[in-house]
């Protein structure tokens, strides 16, 4: 074994010849805090931040996702405004102020960052923001939101979500989202959906995502999949990225790293090795694992993974098995 140090403080080893450390993380909520602040944090460099360019270099994150999050106690005609902002804020503080930050709008982006660059991509958790409007979606789609949910725990005009009593499915508008989603190659992610509408997303989307959700077998949490959802996700060569929200990993205690890889062993045991990714939602947590508290923290989640499972499958869960089953 060959003792690397990765742009960070901890010691991770590694199989002969180093691994590449190229994390993609598919849910952060840097931009609701950027927001929050006015501009007063430097993406940088703030301690505030769990994600901020340091941060990511540091734990040899290679892209980021940066959701859209609008509060639902933000005012309806307010909210559409309220996105608009945190997209302000991705442009002018994470992308104009960091040079080796590069924006991806198109799949093939994905491939081409040289040495040194972070590619960075928006996402959309919940679309309360566009009312009823497809036409506000189109704007926020040109601007860069290449990944979308239609709900987070609420219902909508679209879905209902993991909150939501009712637990009914799609609307015939929160359809058109995903026919909408199908024409311009945009991921529809189920994280924070109730099942039916989980369900009704699958026999549509072409692209379906888990952006950032565990087991439910492994924890018995709303947010967390079934292996019926699970597998079904497989089968339609979607992904499942593993979150870092302790009430999401263990029912009891603080969570370890042992405790967040538990739920990558139970989908891998359930024909997922090839389908599992990283969905840290740094930013939008307060509790965190045990050390792995923010961005710069994951060459300690690598050095576990590789003592159960091979180079090419950490690859896998690391980077590659998104690469390889994104959009085309």
């Amino acid at each position: 074994m060959l003792l690397l140090k990765v742009k960070s403080d901890y010691l991770v080893d590694y199989p002969k010849g180093g691994l590449d450390l190229n994390i993609i993380d598919l849910h952060c909520d840097v931009l609701l805090k950027l927001y929050a602040a006015k501009g007063d944090l430097s993406f940088q460099h703030a301690t505030e931040l769990d994600v901020n360019y340091d941060k990511l270099k540091q734990g040899g994150v290679k892209i980021q996702a940066f959701a859209i999050f609008v509060p639902p106690s933000i005012k309806s005609d307010q909210k559409f405004q309220v996105a608009l902002d945190q997209i302000h804020y991705f442009y002018t503080e994470v992308i104009a102020k960091n040079p080796n930050l590069k924006v991806l709008k198109n799949w093939k982006d994905f491939d081409q960052l040289a040495d040194g660059e972070i590619g960075a991509f928006l996402t959309l958790e919940g679309v309360d923001c566009i009312g009823n409007d497809l036409q506000k979606l189109s704007i926020l789609y040109e601007l860069g939101v290449r990944s979308i949910g239609l709900t987070w725990n609420n219902s909508n005009l679209a879905a209902d979500g993991a909150g939501e009593e009712r637990g009914a499915g799609l609307t015939v508008f929160g359809k058109e989202i995903i026919q909408f989603c199908n024409e311009n190659k945009i991921l529809s992610d189920v994280s924070h959906l109730c099942e039916r509408s989980f369900w009704d997303v699958m026999e549509l989307a072409n692209h379906p995502i888990a952006s950032h959700s565990n087991s439910q077998a492994i924890c018995n949490h709303r947010r967390n999949l079934t292996d019926e959802q699970a597998t079904h996700l497989f089968k339609k060569n979607g992904l499942v990225h593993v979150v870092y929200c302790p009430p999401f990993i263990t029912e009891q205690g603080p969570a370890s790293i042992s405790d967040l890889i538990t739920h990558i062993d139970h989908f891998c045991s359930i024909g997922g090795v090839k389908h599992i990714g990283l969905g840290s939602d740094f930013d939008g947590i307060s509790d965190k694992v045990v050390n792995l508290e923010d961005a710069s923290m994951h060459p300690a989640l690598i050095n576990e993974l590789l003592k159960k499972y091979s180079e090419d499958e950490v690859k896998g869960f690391a980077y590659q098995n998104f690469l390889d089953l994104r959009p085309r």
